[in-house]
């Protein structure tokens, strides 16, 4: 499942493979959006790819977020069972990321 939104003049794009993207996991990035987005401004878009390898016993889950801001983007991949801790992990490195900035 693929999908593309403007979110709070954010582009985002979430691409998921071989599965499909639960409104709980949609309304979890869009609020990690909305975090991300005070405490750097410029953001102006968001790729999100999401992985759910079932028939891989360890880690079968995978978030990667990529940030488009002026200059290097900040990434953040995390591997691991559940999507909802994935992207607060996720969230969590890429705020570092724009704090650094």
């Amino acid at each position: 499942m693929n999908y593309t939104e403007n979110f709070e003049g954010i582009k985002l794009d979430v691409q998921a493979v071989d599965h499909e993207v639960e409104a709980g996991v949609q309304e979890q990035i869009r609020k990690m959006l909305s975090r991300l987005g005070r405490h750097f401004q410029g953001i102006t878009h968001a790729d999100v790819y999401l992985e759910d390898k079932a028939a891989k016993s360890n880690d079968p889950k995978q978030v990667s977020v990529r940030l488009g801001i002026p200059g290097n983007d900040p990434f953040a991949s995390e591997r691991g069972d559940n999507f909802m801790a994935l992207l607060a992990n996720v969230e969590e490195k890429l705020r570092r990321q724009l704090e650094k900035r």
